[in-house]
């Protein structure tokens, strides 16, 4: 007989025992009540009857639970989460060598005074020379804990004298994602995949739109700017090792900018103000041209897992370029970048221009699938697979059905079924 979580995941249950499960009053061994309690706050119906059950529930079996290694990854990652970690809770979640050493790397560098004092009194916390180096850049911690890190850190034979910068990665560190899919990588490289990305004729008029959707801020911007502007000096206009697929894009730019110039350009020596205005617009097009020129060269020169390490690590303008690159590994390494924000996956899931595998990874990832914007692109997105599609429709509030219901780009077995909801939620209401 298959187990309730099973069960509930396949929506295969009538939506009173949801209810139930959600208030964790099902008779249910506490694993598993735990188990379904986490997958439920992934539903927009009952994600916060399921959250609250999770912040009440009984400190002995949720300390249990976070100290066995067995527990699924899915329930101990909910809990050590910052806006769900529960202080309690921590000494048992640090010592369960289930949770990635990365995981509490990462929380070391932004610890508050309690959650760092916990840290301080765990075993393995001061038995890893990574995790003691990560606490250093704290500011909050203080000079005689400073000077407890550092005598354990020459317990462990470390030198002190040199900090190790966690804040910011440096090109040889490997990330979780590398961590966790090292054996894929390494096939990866063997192959020696080369740079090849989906839909490079559109991708000048999409990034432009991804750049209003999602404005850099001042500060990336700088930090962008003087990344592309450093490699320029060596790299400007290069195209030597570039793929077909990056060379067409790189004509596209150049096309487009000498094109912009020569339509916009006005007669200097009897122009306006507004004349001075439009041609001092068409210079900066072609400079950000150029600039996103030397991105394109970049990264075609890159192997698999540099091109790994920028998606997860990279800029707002690398990313849309990655996520459409030909190896699978790449384009999930985007979609598993910290810098991701939740506009770029929006944007990402209205894509026509993606690989059907970005879509599904992007379905399959329950952070992603909180946010109701992406469950409505996705199924307007005539690139979904189908029984994507059919599956999503469901959580299709009315007015997106009725639009979707029109939608001429999507197929006719979507369309219709988009009808149908639609008769049988506004029958419902009626009645």
């Amino acid at each position: 007989m298959p187990k309730m979580i099973d069960l509930i995941r396949e929506s295969a249950v009538p939506a009173n025992v949801m209810r139930t499960a959600a208030r964790g009053a099902l008779s249910l061994p506490t694993g598993e009540m735990i188990e379904i309690l986490v997958y439920l706050t992934t539903n927009p119906v009952f994600a916060e009857q399921a959250k609250m059950t999770l912040a009440g529930w009984d400190e002995t079996s949720s300390i249990a639970a976070a100290a066995d290694p067995t527990t699924p990854w899915e329930v101990l990652g909910y809990m050590i989460a910052p806006e769900n970690l529960r202080p309690k809770l921590l000494p048992a979640l640090l010592e369960n060598t289930s949770i990635r050493e990365a995981v509490l790397i990462e929380m070391a560098q932004g610890a508050s005074r309690e959650i760092m004092e916990i840290m301080l009194g765990s075993q393995r916390v001061n038995r890893s020379a990574h995790i003691l180096h990560a606490l250093l850049t704290n500011p909050n911690l203080k000079g005689s804990e400073t000077e407890r890190v550092h005598n354990a850190l020459r317990s462990l034979g470390e030198e002190t004298t040199k900090i190790m910068a966690y804040k910011e990665a440096d090109s040889e560190e490997r990330t979780q994602y590398e961590i966790d899919h090292a054996d894929e990588i390494a096939a990866a490289e063997a192959e020696n995949l080369p740079f090849e990305i989906y839909g490079q004729d559109e991708e000048l008029d999409d990034l432009e739109h991804l750049e209003a959707v999602v404005p850099a801020d001042a500060e990336a911007a700088k930090a962008e700017s003087s990344r592309e502007n450093s490699a320029a000096t060596v790299a400007e206009f290069e195209v030597a090792g570039a793929t077909p697929a990056s060379t067409n894009v790189q004509q596209d730019t150049v096309a487009l900018a000498d094109s912009a110039a020569a339509d916009a350009a006005p007669n200097v020596d009897g122009a306006t103000e507004s004349d001075l205005d439009r041609l001092t617009k068409v210079h900066e097009a072609q400079n950000k041209s150029r600039e996103r020129l030397t991105s394109f060269q970049k990264i075609a020169r890159m192997s698999v897992r540099e091109r790994i390490q920028l998606a997860v690590k990279g800029t707002k303008e690398e990313r849309f370029i990655l996520v459409r690159d030909g190896a699978r590994l790449v384009s999930s390494g985007v979609l598993n970048s910290p810098k991701l924000t939740e506009a770029e996956v929006e944007y990402f899931a209205s894509m026509k221009n993606v690989s059907d595998t970005v879509l599904r990874e992007i379905s399959r990832n329950h952070k992603f699938m909180k946010n109701y914007n992406v469950i409505r692109n996705l199924t307007n997105n005539p690139r979904c697979p189908l029984d994507l599609s059919l599956t999503l429709v469901n959580h299709l509030m009315v007015g997106d059905l009725k639009s979707l219901s029109s939608n001429k780009n999507i197929a006719d077995t979507l369309r219709k079924l988009a009808l149908k909801r639609f008769k049988d939620k506004t029958e419902t209401k009626r009645g």
